[in-house]
């Protein structure tokens, strides 16, 4: 071997209990499989608070649309989103098939983009089942939102608590199945102790951070209710 190949083989390999210094390639103890492990363990830490953070967030954005059902005794589009209409072929979203506005405090104007849907629309509406009257006029279809009763708010109050906790279960199950891996890979020696706990930790931050967002969601919601 010549003197720049030997140098050279020096420069980049390390005492012959260890291997060359490149991914996939360290064998035994020492700073070159220390500094590899913890390469893996950020990635991999990474990894599971990213898949937590996405499922609690999911959690959330049900949550938001699950409140937005509920009545308030004020007009708002979003009574209307789980209204399907039969066009095309297929049970399309109202949203998708018309313009949704509320001009008054207690109406919804649905505003079609074909008006030959109009009909399609109607029965729409009925088959929801959304407790409103469609009214028909040839261009639009208004629904007038009657105000609530005070047993009707107190029903409506309580559903919002139970989707709240709904919610909120579905975040704890998160964070056990995010706690579940990071202890699978601690026994795997991916993870060190360390890395474990810290994991933990931060999935903890998570679950209260999105725990306290459902909690204020639902508190701005029964406002809604009561004062609508």
């Amino acid at each position: 071997m010549g003197n720049w190949e030997k140098s050279n083989l020096e420069r980049f390999c390390v005492p012959t209990t260890r291997l060359c210094l490149f991914p996939n390639h360290v064998l035994k103890s020492g700073g070159v499989e220390r500094r590899s492990n913890k390469l893996r363990n950020v990635m991999q830490a990474d990894e599971i608070l990213l898949d937590v953070e996405d499922r609690m967030e999911k959690a959330i954005l049900k949550l938001k649309q699950n409140l937005t059902g509920i009545r308030t005794g004020r007009a708002n589009p979003g009574l209307v989103d789980s209204v399907k209409v039969s066009v095309y072929g297929a049970a399309t979203p109202l949203k998708q098939v018309a313009t949704i506005a509320c001009p008054e405090p207690n109406q919804i104007v649905i505003r079609p983009f074909d008006a030959s849907t109009l009909k399609e629309i109607e029965k729409g509406i009925i088959a929801a089942d959304l407790g409103y009257t469609p009214n028909n006029d040839g261009r639009v279809v208004r629904l007038n939102i009657p105000p609530l009763s005070t047993q009707v708010r107190q029903k409506m109050v309580a559903r919002v608590k139970e989707l709240c906790e709904e919610a909120k279960v579905a975040i704890r199950n998160v964070r056990r199945d995010g706690n579940k891996m990071a202890e699978q890979s601690e026994k795997s020696k991916i993870f060190s102790e360390d890395t474990r706990d810290t994991t933990k930790d931060e999935i903890q931050k998570l679950t209260k951070k999105y725990e306290d967002e459902a909690n204020e969601l639902a508190k701005n919601r029964e406002n809604d209710v009561l004062e609508g």
